[in-house]
């Protein structure tokens, strides 16, 4: 979907939050003279957590924000819900300011509209697997039978059927991980605000509950942001990644636009050690047909040609070109729109494009 036809459902609109006394104050100031982070703490005993950020999350998207600790990630997404309050600008919920919600309201929304999942899950020991998954909808008040139904569809979903009945202190680390993530789809809430989910779990069970949540995410169509700073796992799981650095964003893209143009130095850095292979794709590195041709080469008949698509990662490119002398050509609606050589292949391996 364009960023034109989408529907935002999480926006931010130039918001600020600097912790300290003189917040306001500070604020001006980084406005006026565009003050370092550490200037700021020097003048005004003040710490930038969040400067100017604004985004737009669309419907059922997956939007990571990733950085390193302290670069203002998980203090933006805590503004979604208001657990922290802005030191200025607006959070839009489906485009209603957050800020305007009293204190009903807001409960409401929380309860309702969003769940939230964090590294340290906070089970409640003393409650069992069933009862940890319901306790949202206990606190709304729904009734026992309907509960108990709901928690035994949501272990399903997370695959931990068996585990209902016992005790957080009898799971695994990743069991418990996934607890949590039923707990927040049990409410149903259109937003899901996940700060470093699986970041403390051994690798392989982290890929694991990546691959179980992208699969559920499909399915249920939940609307997330995803906080993270593991730039393969941004990769992995986000439609789109905002990279902060000191409180800012200092890009948002795809992660073929990432990878392929970042915007400086600092992301540059953080790209530089990724395989390409899965992120880049045939439209990003062909030439046109009629580009190709121009150079008084003929595009050989398609019998002889190796097809792809344009959507096809490079990984795909690769495999077709091996042991072959001509191009690779890009197919769509059953006509020739593009080429890829040799050396653009090589050239996206090395994120040239």
């Amino acid at each position: 979907m364009s960023d034109a036809t989408r529907k935002n459902v999480v926006e931010t609109r130039n918001v600020w939050k600097i912790f300290g006394a003189r917040a306001d104050e500070a604020m001006e100031a980084v406005r006026r003279d565009n003050l370092t982070k550490a200037e700021v703490l020097e003048q005004y005993q003040a710490v930038v957590g969040v400067r100017d950020v604004s985004i737009s999350v669309g419907e059922s998207e997956i939007f990571c924000i990733m950085g390193l600790s302290g670069s203002g990630k998980s203090t933006l997404v805590r503004h979604i819900n208001r657990l922290i309050e802005p030191t200025g600008g607006e959070i839009l919920i489906n485009g209603v300011n957050v800020g305007d919600l009293d204190a009903e309201e807001l409960r409401v929304m929380r309860a309702d509209k969003i769940g939230m999942v964090f590294q340290n899950m906070a089970l409640l020991p003393h409650r069992t697997v069933r009862d940890n998954i319901a306790f949202a909808l206990e606190l709304r008040n729904v009734d026992a039978f309907t509960r108990a139904q709901v928690a035994d569809r949501t272990i399903e979903l997370v695959d931990l059927q068996g585990y209902g009945d016992r005790y957080p202190s009898e799971l695994s680390g990743g069991m418990q991980q996934r607890v949590g993530l039923a707990r927040a789809m049990a409410a149903d809430p259109d937003i899901l605000l996940m700060d470093e989910p699986f970041s403390a779990l051994d690798p392989l069970i982290r890929r694991g509950l990546q691959d179980e949540f992208l699969e559920l995410s499909k399915s249920m169509k939940k609307t997330t942001l995803f906080i993270t700073h593991d730039l393969d796992e941004a990769i992995r799981m986000g439609s789109r990644i905002a990279i902060m650095k000191d409180g800012e964003i200092v890009q948002t893209g795809t992660p073929e636009e990432i990878v392929t143009k970042p915007a400086d130095d600092y992301v540059a850095d953080f790209v530089a050690g990724i395989s390409k292979l899965k992120l880049i794709f045939a439209h990003t590195v062909m030439q046109p047909v009629e580009k190709y041709e121009s150079g008084g080469v003929m595009l050989p008949s398609l019998q002889d040609c190796p097809q792809a698509g344009p959507e096809d990662d490079l990984d795909t490119l690769v495999g077709l070109a091996v042991n072959q002398d001509n191009p690779v050509v890009i197919m769509s609606d059953n006509k020739p729109v593009g080429v890829v050589t040799k050396d653009a292949l090589l050239r996206g391996i090395q994120g040239e494009t």
